[in-house]
C-alpha cells in the first residue's frame, strides 16, 4: 500500500491539541490551547451579521475585502507607526498561521536556515520543516527570557535566510525590549536578513510594557514582514482572519500563495473585523489589557500557592510553570499527572523546546472567562493533596 510521504511522516501533532482532547475526555478546565473563550465585541459580531444580511458571500479579492485591507493600515498607521498602501501592501490571510506560511513559501528555500528564539511557537518550527528549511536556535533563559546579541550573532552562517520573532511570545510572555530589538535589526541589516514578526498578542501588554513593531527601526520596514491577526484580541480564534504586511515587491507572492492553499480568508467574517477595527475605540484594548493582567495574577497567584513556581510573562496570556515537583519522567507525564488529579489541563513543556528541554515545565493559558478560570485555579488546589498522598 502507498505510505505517508516524509515529510508527513516527520511531523508530529501539536500537543497543544492533544491535551485538549484529553480534557475533554475527562470534562476538564482547558488551560492548554489558546481558544480565547471571552466575548466577541459587539461591534465585530454586528458586523458579521450584516454582511451576511448584505449578501457579502462571495469569495473576495485574494488579498481581502477593501474595507479590512483600508482598516488594517489605518490601525498601522495609528497605533503601530507603520505606513503601508491598503491596495499593495496588506494580505488579509487565513488566520496568522495562513500569513507565515504563505510569506515563508515567499521567500524561504530548501536549505535555509531561520534563526527561532527557544522557548518557541510549534507551528513556526513546523513550518520551516515543511519548508524543508533548517531552524537554528537562540535560547532565552528564564525568568525574564533574556538572550545575548552575541549568542545571536552566533547563530548567523553563510546560509542563515531569516529570523523569526514573536514579541509578545507565546509561550514565554517575553516583549522584547527595544534594545533587543536594535540588536536584531543591526544584525539583520548586516548580514541582509528577512524578519519574519509575529505580533498577534500585541494587546496583551503588563506592568506598563511597550510593544514595538520591528519595521518602524530604521532600515527595517524594506525587510520586515509584519504578521498579526485578530483570533486573540477580538475572541474570534475560529474566525480564522489574519493578514501579512511588507513592501509591495513580496506582497504579491504572499498573497499568490495564500489564495493557492485558501483561496480567501471568510468574507463576511473579514467585514466583520473591519467593523470592530473601524468602531472599538482604545478603551477598548486598555481595559482589555488591565482585564487580562488581574487574569495573570489570579493564575500566577494560584500556581505559586500549590508549588509551580511561575515564570511571570511579560505580554500574551499564557505562563510557563515550574513542574518539577510533579512526578513523571518528562513534561508530558506530568501534564497527564495534573490533568489527572485535577481536572486542569495544561501544555507539556517539551512542546516549545529542543528535544531533550523543557521536560520540567508546563504551559498554562490564561485567556478563558473569569468563571473558568477560577474554576481551573479552584482545582489546582487538589494538587496539595495528591502530592502529599504520595
Amino acid at each position: 500500500m502507498p505510505s505517508l510521504s516524509q515529510l508527513a511522516a516527520s511531523i508530529k501533532q501539536s500537543e497543544i491539541r492533544i491535551m485538549s482532547v484529553e480534557c475533554e475526555k475527562v470534562r476538564g478546565v482547558n488551560l492548554a490551547q489558546g481558544v480565547c473563550d471571552t466575548e466577541v465585541p459587539l461591534p465585530v459580531r454586528r458586523g458579521a451579521e450584516a454582511a451576511i444580511e448584505g449578501g457579502r458571500n462571495s469569495y473576495t479579492r485574494l488579498d481581502g475585502v477593501p474595507e479590512l485591507r483600508n482598516a488594517i493600515a489605518q490601525k498601522l498607521q495609528r497605533e503601530n507607526g507603520i505606513t503601508v498602501d491598503p491596495e499593495t501592501e496588506v494580505v488579509v490571510t487565513v488566520g496568522s498561521t495562513g500569513a507565515f506560511y504563505s510569506a515563508c513559501m515567499s521567500l524561504l528555500n530548501p536549505g535555509d536556515e531561520v534563526i527561532v528564539f527557544e522557548p518557541f511557537y510549534g507551528y513556526h518550527v513546523n513550518t520551516l520543516l515543511a519548508m524543508h528549511c533548517r531552524p537554528v536556535f537562540v535560547t532565552l533563559g528564564p525568568p525574564d527570557w533574556a538572550f545575548s546579541r552575541a549568542a545571536l550573532e552566533q547563530a548567523i552562517t553563510p546560509r542563515t535566510r531569516a529570523i523569526v520573532l514573536n514579541s509578545p511570545a507565546n509561550p514565554s510572555g517575553k516583549v522584547f525590549s527595544r534594545e533587543e530589538m536594535q540588536w536584531i535589526a543591526d544584525l539583520a541589516a548586516k548580514h541582509d536578513l528577512v524578519i519574519f514578526t509575529d505580533e498577534i498578542y500585541e494587546y496583551f501588554l503588563y506592568d506598563g510594557r511597550e510593544h514595538i513593531s520591528i519595521a518602524t527601526l530604521p532600515g527595517m520596514r524594506e525587510r520586515t514582514i509584519t504578521i498579526a491577526g485578530f483570533s486573540k484580541t477580538f475572541s474570534i480564534t475560529g474566525w480564522r482572519i489574519g493578514y501579512a504586511v511588507c513592501d509591495r515587491k513580496w506582497s504579491g507572492a504572499i498573497g499568490y500563495f495564500s489564495d493557492l492553499f485558501y483561496i480567501c480568508a471568510p468574507s463576511v467574517l473579514q467585514l466583520g473585523v473591519a467593523a470592530g477595527l473601524l468602531e472599538l475605540q482604545p478603551g477598548f484594548y486598555q481595559t482589555m489589557s488591565r482585564e487580562y493582567g488581574v487574569k495573570r495574577d489570579l493564575l500566577c497567584d494560584s500556581l505559586r500557592a500549590v508549588g509551580l513556581t511561575p515564570s511571570v510573562p511579560q505580554g500574551s496570556y499564557y505562563v510557563l510553570a515550574d513542574a518539577s515537583r510533579l512526578p513523571g519522567r518528562n513534561s508530558k507525564e506530568k501534564a497527564m499527572y495534573l490533568l489527572k488529579e485535577t481536572g486542569v489541563a495544561s501544555v507539556p513543556g517539551a512542546a516549545f523546546f529542543r528535544p531533550g528541554g523543557g521536560e520540567n515545565l508546563l504551559r498554562f493559558c490564561f485567556a478563558k472567562t473569569d468563571s473558568e478560570l477560577r474554576d481551573g485555579c479552584q482545582r489546582l488546589q487538589q494538587l496539595r493533596a495528591a502530592v502529599a498522598a504520595r
